[in-house]
């Protein structure tokens, strides 16, 4: 996709993301032809819905179609797929002979899904297993970011009745691609902050002139535009290198410089950053819990860390 139809493409996403969110969102989402567009052109699906979903704090049920794609699986309406938990980025099942021990996170659409598909461990093995989506205990996690609606699973000795299906090639592969889609939701909530902080700078007004004309200000909105400009590089670099390895830097280093991003722009808009009535909270707050998806950027740093310590060899180059 590229050209006039990417243009149109992404025009139609920004009309839907700007004024749905969740089920809407979900349905509109289905009307555009979206999940077709994930099967024909992955990279263009994911950076355009993730990179405005993050912009514009909406939700959807959108990276659970893409770890469906990546799997391989074609997921119908009726089946939710389980995630890893916050922080982890590994299989969130264990099945051990016909019993399913289940720790992991799931979107709010999983809730209306009347089966539930788990990766699981077996072994050696990776396995999917379809259970009822009653049949798995859900606590709401409504502390940190109540709007995403995203729910905690832990589930001890369910009996799977249905016949695994393999998928350990899979799911690497769905691990790296989910990353890149919370990597361009992460630098769209960073490149959203930093329209927020800007335009306070314009216009909050400090000894008889505009707050953005102070050098600290200038140097608080510039180190934000360099930390979001950088992520969003590796992002797409990690679409070109398309290694596992990749996926994993770009959600680090999106993770991180989200984090920077929230931190200058949470000090350009002071106390008004604060409060309720100001949009900033929320994507501070969504930056947290995307974080946590799929891996944080410390853990990442860390195990990619490990990895070449191990390896004493240094990655190729990224096609930068």
């Amino acid at each position: 996709m590229d050209g006039d139809d990417l243009a149109l493409f992404e025009r139609s996403l920004r009309a839907a993301v700007e004024r749905r969110s969740s089920a809407e969102l979900d349905h509109a989402l289905d009307d555009l032809g979206w999940p077709d567009a994930l099967r024909s052109d992955p990279q263009a699906a994911v950076s355009s819905l993730f990179a405005l979903q993050g912009r514009a704090h909406a939700t959807s049920d959108a990276l659970t179609g893409v770890v469906a794609d990546a799997l391989g699986i074609d997921c119908d309406l009726d089946t939710g797929i389980v995630l890893p938990a916050a922080g982890r980025w590994a299989a969130p099942g264990r099945l051990e002979g016909r019993t399913l021990h289940v720790h992991g996170a799931a979107l709010a659409a999983f809730a209306s899904r009347s089966e539930a598909l788990v990766v699981a461990t077996a072994g050696d093995d990776v396995v999917a297993v379809t259970v009822p989506t009653a049949s798995l205990p859900r606590r709401p996690v409504e502390g940190i970011d109540p709007w995403m609606g995203l729910q905690e699973i832990d589930a001890r000795g369910l009996e799977a009745t249905a016949v695994p299906q393999p998928v350990a090639e899979g799911w690497p592969a769905a691990v790296a691609r989910a990353q890149l889609a919370l990597a361009h939701e992460l630098v769209g909530a960073s490149r959203r902050m930093l329209e927020l902080a800007r335009e306070h700078a314009l216009e909050r007004e400090q000894f008889g002139r505009p707050i953005a004309t102070f050098q600290a200000v200038r140097h608080r909105l510039a180190d934000t535009l360099v930390a979001i400009e950088t992520a969003d590089a590796l992002v797409d670099a990690a679409w070109l290198d398309g290694t596992a390895r990749t996926a994993a830097m770009a959600k680090a280093v999106a993770g991180r410089e989200a984090r920077v991003a929230s931190k200058h722009c949470q000090q350009v808009l002071a106390g008004i950053g604060f409060t309720a009535e100001h949009e900033l909270h929320r994507h501070v707050r969504r930056v947290l819990v995307l974080d946590a998806l799929f891996g944080t950027s410390k853990a990442l740093t860390a195990a990619l860390g490990a990895e070449l310590a191990g390896s004493r060899r240094l990655p190729p180059l990224l096609p930068l």
